[in-house]
């Protein structure tokens, strides 16, 4: 069951939470930036590669049988 909460306490207890926060510096929030950026790339990459072989061995299976 949920509690009536005051909209103002409520906002204040949020607040008081954010302030418990470690926020990142913005150097970690660039950091973590591109490497998300290149571990999408090398994914990508991966997948490509990955579909393209497929696609050839099942085409020469295919072609094989054909």
């Amino acid at each position: 069951m949920a509690s009536k909460t005051n909209p103002i306490a409520f906002l204040q207890q949020v607040r008081s939470e954010t302030k418990k926060v470690t926020w990142p510096s913005r150097r970690e929030t660039v950091i973590s930036t591109i490497m998300v950026f290149v571990m999408v790339f090398l994914a990508a990459v991966f997948f490509f590669a990955a579909d393209q072989l497929m696609g050839w061995l099942i085409g020469l299976v295919l072609g094989a049988a054909a």
